[in-house]
């Protein structure tokens, strides 16, 4: 630490634009100066001081012209000033100086204003010398006993710190404090004093809580927060008074104070395991994030509430709970809502699967026509998932979803409709009593389908699974319904004439079955006239996406109609029907390839288009065996595989998630004998009050690797060189939102130099918090600058500057030595993180900023590439390993990563291997980045292509 930061408690602000004035015109100031004047010159040696300067000079000019002054800015100003001013001698004797300061301290210890008092109280908490303390303890005392409470819990601490530093000194404290705390009113002040007893002599605050552990309830907040840290302590170290004082957690629990209700739960978790306690600080945690207003809040408890589900005795308390917890779903953040829906999900069991089927029913038909919330939309996706799984993992609950569920294929928002297909193409392959059902609702809702992408997967589930004649016509009249009046073209051409009048121009009409008992389609229209709103609106949807340009879903079409020609061919026996079924199914198909070559789209059909319902076409002229097989079989044989896949793939990770709570214990584990054991090795637990201080304090300290490697010394980095006058180098530091850089500064020079600064720059999207203060350095001597750069975003930065100084006694001008550069890495702010399919292919389409490398590697083995991209970017795989295992040649996988920002990073690897440059070929291919900032993709572009070059050995 610098001489400057070893000596402040309260740290300054200190402007350096101008030049420091003078020691003479200080002194002039502060003797002959105004108290508007006194108090300007008080401040600028107060930052002087601060810098380094020692103005030895100033000190009994102050005492003399100063001191004296009753204005109380000077007198908060001295407070300042006596605190950073030497007050010893080089050798370490006390200054004679400084005993006219203790008596001016003593006289405002005896001031008629409190204030007053109370701040030179504050001060002495900062005073490390016993000689000047011993002469105030008795005015220290007094004050215990002063009318007013701001004096009385100053008097408190400076009591405290003095026993603490010098106990010598008032070795009656805790006594002294105890008889007080009896008999004092205030809150504050008895808080103050219960803490030092706490610290100080935990037995006599014991005491204290016993003569009154029934009134706890009637104390302020800031006082019952103290008593369950006292608590919480106490019962760790000696867990047999547990009984005594669990009573009183309990009555904490009901306080008026979010605060307290927090902590008391916190405290009940860790000393009792019983169901009633886990019942009642889990009921304690829903309630605060019920009646909490703040979302973050909300979000820290529930992450409590999670905590407590992963501990599986705890499991089956919380389930009886899921109930108190869905209500949380009353509050519109979002996120919170996400939490608590896994949370519900994570604890569901079949004896609670149908109320809480139940309750988000209602929470998906509330979302239903209400848009003012922008998150509306997505709050149903998350919905519509949760109920997905609880259906996939209790079936009986899916004949109760699906028709609610199904309202939504015709949702505006196409996220929420694809995930609702999603759920019913899983339904409809997995439950065959629930077949009927889904086709007869899909039939239902199918004519009011906006989404063309909802639409394709729509007709291949009823291509699909219709399987009786009633549906397969039912399928083929809404097919007609959706296209409109056939040819299409020419019903197109004779509208653009004006051949048929505007008030007649075609509508839907209501769902009418056109086929006869004979088989043949009547000639009746399925389309009705009247007068329409909008020329676009009154087009049926399939001939609306048709005209658009949009024939792949036209090749979707061609395919349901094979399979549901073909279905009928085998179902009906009567050639007529048979040959009319198969005819209006390649007219639909002739007049679509017909529309596509012909100039009324958008844009023209595809050759690939063309090909598959050429292909469909062929398929129906010949009606082959084989043919008939592909299509009826194979395709639902194709997503039974898929399906399976996926659910192998669920049970696996759900099977190394229980083995990770489950808590083994092996045959040969030492038995821990708790009468047995020493106080000092009962950290069973980590202080709970002490890891939340840390935090708070941004010093969470992160458990080092195992590796030796991984240690500080592997992250210092050489500023200068060692012949360089100054050496430096830099311990870099990185915290969540701001880098700390630790720099060594050594004189290796024999001359002493002053004004030592180290001046930095950034380049990158860091910002520099402070400018380090000036040193000045003694021959051969060398001292630690710390210096702040705040972080915005994910990308590589680069910290750059150089150290300035004056020699002493030398004329010439400033001279600069050039620091290295110190490169930022972005692996410090890169989580590994997952997200489904559809929502990677969103961000994929999104995402502007794209960045392609090229693979460039000694390394032969694709598996062993892509382990080896995964770890140098800490990137998340999210192709399962199903889909990577075993051997073809080439390899295609989707990566994802999150910044601590909240900045998305996606990654496409595509490799291969050139088989005709035999076995030990070096992976080939590309990979492309894509993120939102241009930033972010070229600093992972960057660390691939630095990190792709190293050996797989």
């Amino acid at each position: 630490m610098t001489a400057a930061e070893n000596v402040c408690y309260t740290l300054i602000n200190v402007p350096m634009d101008s030049e420091p004035p003078s020691e003479i015109s200080l002194k002039n100031d502060l003797e002959k100066g105004d108290v508007k004047s006194k108090t300007e010159a008080l401040k600028k040696v107060i930052i002087m001081i601060l810098n380094g300067e020692k103005l030895p000079g100033l000190l009994m000019t102050i005492i003399r012209f100063v001191l004296p002054l009753q204005d109380h800015t000077i007198k908060k100003l001295l407070l300042v000033f006596w605190e950073i001013v030497p007050k010893t001698t080089p050798d370490g004797r006390l200054l004679h100086e400084m005993i006219l300061v203790c008596d001016a301290y003593r006289k405002d210890l005896q001031h008629p204003n409190e204030f007053i008092r109370g701040s030179t109280l504050r001060f002495l908490c900062k005073l490390k010398e016993a000689e000047l303390l011993e002469p105030l303890m008795p005015a220290i005392r007094a004050c215990l006993e002063h009318r007013h409470s701001y004096v009385r819990r100053n008097a408190v601490l400076a009591i405290y710190t003095i026993y603490r530093n010098f106990e010598h000194l008032i070795p009656d404290a805790p006594e002294l404090i105890h008889d007080f705390l009896v008999n004092e009113k205030d809150a504050s002040c008895k808080r103050n004093a219960f803490m030092m007893l706490i610290h100080a002599d935990q037995d006599r605050a014991l005491d204290y809580l016993s003569t009154c552990i029934d009134q706890v309830q009637t104390f302020g907040d800031i006082l019952q927060l103290v008593i369950v840290e006292l608590i919480y302590k106490v019962c760790h170290a000696n867990p047999s008074e547990r009984a005594r004082f669990i009573r009183c957690i309990y009555n904490l629990l009901q306080s008026s104070s979010p605060a307290v209700k927090y902590e008391a739960a916190g405290t009940l978790v860790t000393l009792s395991s019983a169901p009633t306690a886990i019942k009642a600080a889990a009921q304690c945690y829903i309630d605060l994030i019920i009646k909490e207003s703040d979302n973050n809040v909300k979000l820290i408890v529930l992450d409590r509430l999670v905590e407590l589900k992963e501990h599986p005795a705890h499991e089956r308390v919380l389930q009886d709970l899921v109930m108190d917890i869905l209500r949380v779903l009353s509050t519109p953040d979002l996120e919170v809502r996400k939490k608590t829906l896994q949370l519900a999900l994570d604890l569901v069991s079949s004896r609670n699967v149908e109320e809480l089927v139940i309750v988000l029913k209602k929470e998906v038909i509330k979302t239903n026509n209400v848009s003012e919330h922008e998150d509306t939309d997505k709050y149903r996706q998350l919905l519509v998932r949760t109920l997905h799984s609880c259906s996939v993992r209790f079936p009986d609950m899916a004949a109760n979803v699906i028709p609610v569920l199904m309202e939504f294929l015709s949702d505006s928002n196409e996220a929420a409709a694809a995930d609702v297909l999603e759920f019913v193409r899983e339904a409809i392959q997995r439950f065959d009593n629930l077949r009927m059902l889904i086709v007869e609702k899909m039939l239902e809702v199918f004519h009011a389908i906006k989404s063309v992408k909802i639409y394709r997967g729509a007709l291949w589930i009823l291509g699909e699974y219709c399987s009786t004649k009633e549906d397969i016509q039912s399928v083929m009249t809404e097919v007609r319904r959706s296209l409109g009046e056939i040819p299409i073209v020419e019903s197109e051409i004779k509208k653009e004439a004006g051949e048929l009048k505007p008030e007649e121009e075609i509508t839907v009409g209501p769902v009418q079955k056109l086929v006869t008992e004979m088989g043949t389609y009547a000639t009746q229209s399925a389309l009705s006239s009247s007068r329409p709103t909008k020329k676009e609106e009154d087009r049926p949807p399939l001939r609306g996406f048709l005209l658009d340009g949009d024939f792949f879903v036209a090749a979707s079409l061609a395919t349901t109609l094979t399979k549901i020609a073909l279905r009928y061919v085998a179902l009906v026996q009567e050639k007529k029907k048979q040959n009319s079924f198969v005819a209006e199914a390649m007219l639909l198909m002739a007049t679509i390839l017909h529309l596509g070559k012909s100039s009324l789209p958008k844009k023209p059909i595809t050759d690939d288009d063309v090909d598959r319902i050429s292909l469909c076409l062929k398929v129906l002229s010949e009606c082959s065996p084989l043919m008939n097989d592909i299509f009826n079989k194979e395709c639902r044989q194709s997503l039974s595989q898929m399906l399976s896949a996926k659910l192998e793939e669920e049970k696996l990770s759900q099977k190394k998630e229980s083995e990770k709570r489950n808590v083994t214990v092996q045959a040969d584990d030492p038995i821990s004998f708790m009468q047995l054991t020493a106080k000092n090795e009962m950290n069973c637990k980590e202080d709970q009050f002490q890891l939340s201080l840390l935090a708070a304090m941004g010093n969470t300290q992160r458990k080092e690797a195992a590796d030796p490697l991984a240690s500080k010394l592997n992250k210092v980095t050489q500023l200068t060189g060692f012949s360089d006058p100054v050496y430096a180098e830099a311990y870099v530091h990185v915290n969540q939102y701001d880098i700390v850089l630790d720099v060594l500064v050594v004189n290796q020079t024999s001359d002493t130099l002053q004004n030592c600064t180290l001046e930095l720059a950034t380049l990158g999207d860091l910002k520099l918090v402070e400018k380090p203060s000036p040193l000045t350095l003694a021959p051969h001597d060398f001292a630690n600058i710390k210096a702040n750069v705040k972080v915005a975003s994910t990308e590589n930065g680069i910290i750059f500057g150089n150290i300035v100084y004056d020699v002493s006694g030398a004329a010439s001008d400033r001279n600069c030595v050039v620091l290295s550069d110190i490169h930022i890495d972005i692996m410090d702010y890169i989580q590994p993180a997952t997200c489904t399919d559809a929502e990677f292919r969103q961000m994929w389409a999104e995402f502007e900023w794209e960045n392609k490398v090229t693979v460039n590697t000694n390394m032969i083995d694709l598996n062993d590439y892509l382990q080896h991209i995964l770890k140098s970017t800490n990137m998340k795989c999210l192709t399962p390993e199903k889909a990577l295992s075993g051997y073809c040649g080439f390899m295609a996988a989707n990566l994802y990563a999150r910044s601590i920002f909240g900045e998305d990073a996606l990654a496409n690897v595509s490799i291969e291997k050139p088989v005709h440059q035999g076995p030990d070929a070096a992976v080939t291919g590309h990979i492309r980045i894509r993120a939102k900032s241009q930033g972010m993709a070229l600093s992972l572009g960057d660390k691939i292509n630095l990190s792709q070059k190293k050996t797989s050995l």
